[in-house]
């Protein structure tokens, strides 16, 4: 997309059809990566129970891994779009190799816990040695293997910042369909390939994850000619780099606090058993179906309402937060729903023949823990708004107290006064907490940085 068209796109377009044109592509891929982290835990489940415990214990680092990638990319997003609004296309280069440069600095940090740490962190939750080789096996695959996960999303979020969010979609497919492919065949040995159990479903995602690397490469260099990668006489700067750390380190706290979160909350819950382990493993896969079309609508999101705060078009920053709030609302509406009148149903996916502890569990958990989602709609679109005008530390704050500072400590009270059904109800009571302290950001935000922007010109 040449310069003055992505302009006229984000700087003109009615905003109902931008946001839709923007983050429905986002959307849907995001919706697919869910679909088969879905699936792997429905096969997974299928070849033992034990397997999913293994890799609801493994998740914890997985999502750590994904938060570093993601948070990096929502700051390299945020860079790029920034600097095209600000019509300067030979920073938005720097912006995009530099950041590519930062992702593969994050794979070498998991290629080296992958080498060196994957197994005996499982130590600290159960001293089952069969359990702590499942376990094991998974991590070790998808962290040493991860480049694939780093680069794709670096690609994804070049090709996002410049509004070419069908071919980002693309490359997301493409992953999460060669991992679907690749799943059952790989877990329970089918076409005469050998019965790798869990370490067949790390396999798969690495395949699939390297997939998408390879596609988001060509069709950048082909298709995203604003961005397009030539290495030739470039000479990164510290500052880049720090812009782009700015936005992209909080965020990867932010997530990081998640990783962080599951990691204690599984110490506590481990004390009931493992299904309860497996609970909340399986909650997370089934919330994902729910929470990444959001976060779909989130990212593109972050290219809106960048470029049009670096072109200081002051009422589009405003009616891009009111639709994109609309719609977030809107889609946890659904899962919501989803989780109240359905929770057998959805349990019953990843419920292992002739058992039925896990769906006894898990309908109480679902149903509690979903009385948040149109909360988490309103603070995760906010959060999304402080993170595109360069505000990445705010968001820092909500996730902190989401995840940290109140989840934690009321999980732990509520295990010791409730028992287990009283420890989900710690999820809604952070994110009350948490859009609470969204809100008296978000006004600090409107009054000193998006209220001074000029009028509307062309």
């Amino acid at each position: 997309m040449e310069q003055q068209e992505r302009s006229k796109m984000l700087g003109t377009m009615p905003m109902g059809r931008l946001v839709t044109k923007v983050s429905v592509p986002i959307m849907v891929s995001m919706l697919v990566q869910a679909l088969y982290n879905v699936v792997d835990g429905i096969f997974v489940a299928r070849y033992s129970p034990d397997a999913l415990t293994a890799v609801s214990l493994a998740f914890p680092i997985q999502l750590l891994m994904i938060a570093v990638a993601t948070g990096l990319g929502v700051g390299i997003n945020s860079l790029i779009s920034r600097k095209l609004g600000q019509k300067r296309p030979d920073e938005a280069r720097d912006a995009a190799r530099c950041g590519m440069l930062l992702e593969l600095g994050g794979f070498v940090l998991f290629l080296l816990f992958g080498l060196f740490g994957s197994r005996s962190f499982f130590h600290l939750f159960t001293p089952d040695a069969e359990l702590q080789r499942m376990a094991g096996d998974y991590l070790s695959i998808v962290t040493i293997f991860s480049f694939g996960l780093f680069l794709s999303i670096s690609f994804e979020r070049m090709m996002q910042a410049t509004g070419n969010t069908m071919l980002s979609m693309t490359t997301q497919l493409t992953g999460a369909v060669i991992n679907i492919i690749l799943d059952p065949i790989m877990i329970f040995g089918l076409l005469g390939t050998p019965q790798m159990g869990v370490a067949g479903a790390a396999a798969a995602t690495v395949i699939g994850q390297i997939g998408g690397m390879l596609l988001g490469f060509v069709l950048n260099q082909l298709k995203n000619h604003e961005l397009k990668v030539v290495w030739r006489g470039f000479h990164p700067e510290a500052s880049v780099f720090k812009s782009i750390l700015a936005v992209g380190f909080p965020s990867i706290i932010m997530q990081s606090i998640s990783s962080f979160m599951n990691v204690l909350m599984n110490l506590i819950l481990i004390g009931f058993g493992n299904t309860a382990v497996s609970v909340l493993g399986v909650y997370f896969k089934l919330q994902s179906f729910v929470f990444m079309p959001v976060f779909g609508l989130s990212n593109g999101l972050v290219a809106i309402v960048g470029y049009n705060y670096g072109a200081r078009l002051r009422q589009r920053v405003y009616d891009a937060i009111r639709v994109a709030v609309k719609l977030a609302v809107a889609i946890m509406a659904v899962g919501t729903l989803a989780f109240l009148l359905i929770p057998e149903t959805l349990l019953g996916l990843f419920e292992a023949e002739g058992a039925s502890d896990l769906t006894a569990i898990g309908v109480v958990a679902l149903r509690t823990i979903s009385s948040h989602f149109i909360l988490a709609a309103v603070g995760i679109t906010l959060s999304t708004v402080f993170q595109a005008i360069g505000k990445g530390f705010y968001s820092l704050l909500m996730s902190m107290c989401r995840q940290l500072i109140v989840l934690l400590p009321a999980a732990w009270i509520l295990s010791r006064l409730g028992g287990l059904n009283a420890v989900w109800w710690c999820f809604p009571v952070a994110e009350a907490v948490s859009l609470a302290l969204c809100l008296v950001l978000f006004r600090k935000v409107d009054v000193r940085m998006l209220r001074p922007l000029g009028q509307e010109e062309a």
